[in-house]
């Protein structure tokens, strides 16, 4: 069933205002981006966006959180993440340059702050590495990768190499293929 009434329309604000954010947020970056000029983009007051998102930060992490979601291929469950899905995710990632300057720059900065954005990379990279790991478990089980490191090193590796790739292909982005290395990677592995 449609959601009806005010709360539909409350819905469907709410969309707009990560799609204006996500614009601003990649255009200028988070710390050049306020929270006024994107109530501006989509015709609300500072107070009324912040009827939505109680402060920018907020309004950040759901805007990643919502790529995440948008961004699992389309032979995944939502939410699961797998070896060939991280590779179809940094394919996806090489036609946006501007969120992945974004995520690389936000992800490090948190790692020196406590709040809300070094809780949701954490708890986001605790959830990739899960879900991968069990991925590549399932793969050593059935032959098809190696054994001599665990599904969990494997995993780790994998994700350090995309994240690693994603700063070498910002810097250089017609010298690093970050696709074709990662596929690289994974053929390493494979048995």
């Amino acid at each position: 069933m449609q959601p009806r009434g005010s709360y539909a329309k409350g819905l469907a604000k709410r969309e707009e205002i990560l799609d204006a954010a996500l614009e601003c947020f990649v255009d200028k970056g988070y710390d050049r981006t306020s929270v006024r000029e994107i109530a501006r983009a989509v015709g609300l007051s500072q107070a009324g966006l912040l009827h939505h998102f109680p402060n920018k930060e907020s309004l950040f992490l759901e805007v990643l959180r919502r790529r995440d979601e948008q961004s699992v291929s389309g032979n995944e469950e939502r939410g699961v993440h797998s070896v060939h899905g991280l590779i179809d995710a940094v394919e996806r990632n090489s036609s946006q340059a501007g969120l992945v300057g974004l995520y690389v720059v936000m992800s490090a900065e948190s790692a020196h702050t406590e709040g809300l954005a070094r809780e949701f990379f954490r708890g986001r990279y605790a959830w990739v590495l899960d879900d991968i790991a069990a991925d590549v478990e399932r793969m050593q089980r059935e032959g098809q990768m190696i054994s001599r490191l665990t599904a969990r090193e494997i995993a780790s590796l994998l994700v350090a190499a995309a994240d690693g790739l994603q700063i070498q292909w910002l810097l250089d982005p017609e010298g690093v293929d970050m696709t074709e290395r990662m596929r690289a990677l994974v053929a390493a592995f494979e048995s």
